[in-house]
């Protein structure tokens, strides 16, 4: 929706050193107080 988000990579991902690439679709887990920061959670 052009929304712009600042996000980083869950514990996990981080731990199993998954890595993302520009244009990589992602599932971004979102805060409820704050819109524009998230975390990605999953990469498809």
């Amino acid at each position: 929706n052009g929304h712009l988000i600042h996000a980083h990579l869950s514990g996990k991902m981080r731990m199993h050193k998954i890595r993302i690439l520009p244009g990589d679709r992602v599932t971004i887990e979102m805060t409820p107080y704050d819109l524009t920061k998230g975390r990605v959670i999953y990469r498809h």
